[in-house]
């Protein structure tokens, strides 16, 4: 059964449905969690927020084929909320999100050049890099346009090359 199934059944009350849909894309709500409140107590407080929000509001689903962009969008909506609440930023190794990569100490590496984006440009290299997500998708997900998404994938593109290749050959190894 495949998650657009699954969803489909969630919205019709199937509680065993959501609680397979949601361990199948925990990982990914937790890396777009972290990727924006940078620290693992927010993240947990972010990620079950949105899973009772979702859960409560399954029923509202119009199109069970986008259950992920949905869920994202409540996640990132909390997310954003938490740091609002807080009004800080803090820069926290990655030590929970290397576990799920292979070559560890790239991934590391990656995470830190990510961080030093602007906190929008992150959100967009993760969903997109990351997650894997489409521009259109990322477009629905953030609500905004699809050239909004493009500008700032390329702001973004431009800014890793600097960082990388820039400011920090001795920081940052190309291979």
């Amino acid at each position: 059964m495949d998650l657009t199934e699954k969803a489909e059944l969630a919205r019709k009350g199937d509680k065993e449905a959501f609680v397979l849909l949601v361990r199948a894309i925990q990982q990914s709500l937790f890396v777009i969690a972290r990727s924006i409140v940078k620290n693992n107590e927010d993240c947990a407080d972010a990620m079950q927020e949105t899973i009772a929000k979702a859960f409560s509001n399954v029923h509202t689903l119009k199109e069970p084929a986008y259950f992920k962009t949905w869920i994202i969008r409540i996640l990132i909506n909390e997310c954003n909320q938490i740091n609002r609440k807080k009004k800080r930023v803090s820069l926290i190794p990655y030590d929970l999100r290397k576990t799920s990569y292979k070559e560890e100490y790239e991934q590391i590496e990656l995470f830190e050049v990510i961080d030093e984006l602007d906190e929008q440009l992150q959100t967009i290299v993760t969903l997109f890099y990351i997650e894997d997500m489409s521009v259109k998708d990322i477009s629905n997900v953030l609500e905004v346009s699809e050239g909004t998404v493009k500008s700032r994938l390329f702001r973004a593109r431009k800014q890793l090359s600097e960082l990388v290749l820039g400011e920090g050959e001795d920081k940052y190894e190309l291979s």
